[in-house]
């Protein structure tokens, strides 16, 4: 069968309709609706001070999806492990876990955008460190038992209803981010493909089991749309808006091709890169037959401010067309 995916980061340019509580709450209705449909998981990222609003604190986020959902996955991703109380961090996703009944999955990540570590006064020197503390510090509290922190014993409870808590990974752009992955967490999640290599590597030479090839798949967004033209006319001063925040971003951090954004300035050739797909339901059908029965397809239905009703459109057709077509 086909897998979905839903993600949503909040963003609320100038060019997004109505009010941001609209949008929040549209968010927990379409999670509850890929819910109900079998989406395998809906995916929420952490962003600090900006201009468009992005969203700050995924937490509280998966908290109300979770109290709308039954099944699907909640998967954080990422967590920017510096800006976080590595205890308080612990607290907050055990309950989250114990909330949604232990469907809880953690991406952490160093963070690489400036102007959100001098909001945190945390020096990027430090990240690190930060984030290893961070992993090591959520796995012993999740064990329910005393340790050691900083220098004094503490203990946290409620422990997660996932024993030993929720899977950790890591986020990152570079070598170094893939075997530390390797050393000290349960999963990796590359920025792109290039990299896992190296996370294979130091997972053999830590004599840890063989994660066997990145099964990332295809991370472009899917809209769906009757007229396929009209649809990517609704959606390319969103699509844009997306690509050139994160293309800004990973400019300034000198991480371009690592994080795979570049920056467009003709949405005819932001559409040419297949980033952005706009397809009907028929051609999506056929594209999921054709990639296989584990072929993966990610839904964005708020992305760059997109307006709901535009983003609700795609998700009925993909429910009255697409997966009955599937079964």
């Amino acid at each position: 069968m086909a897998l979905f995916g839903m993600r949503f980061d909040m963003r609320m340019p100038d060019i997004a309709p109505g009010s941001a509580t609209d949008r929040y709450r549209a968010a927990v209705d379409m999670a509850a609706w890929a819910d109900r449909v079998g989406v395998l998981l809906v995916v929420l990222s952490e962003h600090h001070g900006s201009s468009d609003g992005y969203l700050p604190s995924p937490i509280p986020m998966a908290a109300a999806i979770a109290a709308r959902t039954s099944t699907i996955r909640l998967t954080l991703s990422a967590l920017i492990a510096p800006f976080h109380d590595p205890l308080r961090l612990a607290e907050d996703l055990a309950v989250l876990d114990l909330l949604s009944g232990g469907r809880v999955d953690v991406v952490l990540a160093n963070g690489y955008v400036a102007p959100e570590f001098a909001m945190f006064d945390v020096p990027m020197a430090d990240r690190v460190r930060r984030t290893t503390e961070a992993v090591a510090t959520l796995k012993a509290a999740w064990s329910g038992e005393p340790f050691e922190h900083r220098g004094r014993v503490v203990q946290v409870l409620p422990t997660p209803a996932q024993p030993g808590g929720p899977r950790i990974s890591l986020g990152g752009s570079v070598e170094a981010a893939a075997r530390r992955a390797a050393r000290i967490a349960d999963g990796f999640t590359p920025s792109t493909p290039d990299i896992w290599p190296f996370y294979v590597d130091e997972c053999r030479k830590l004599g840890r089991p063989d994660p066997g090839p990145f099964l990332g798949g295809d991370t472009s967004v899917v809209h769906v749309a009757r007229d396929v033209d009209e649809g990517w006319e609704q959606l390319a001063p969103h699509a844009m808006h997306e690509v050139n925040a994160y293309g800004a971003w990973s400019a300034a951090a000198g991480l371009d091709t690592q994080v795979g954004y570049e920056r467009f300035d003709d949405p005819d050739a932001l559409r040419a890169s297949g980033r952005y797909r706009v397809m009907t339901p028929e051609q999506l059908v056929a594209d999921l037959t054709e990639r296989g029965p584990f072929a993966f397809t990610m839904l964005h239905p708020l992305v760059g401010g997109l307006p709901p009703e535009v983003g609700w459109r795609s998700l009925e057709l993909i429910e009255q067309e697409v997966l009955p077509a599937l079964s």
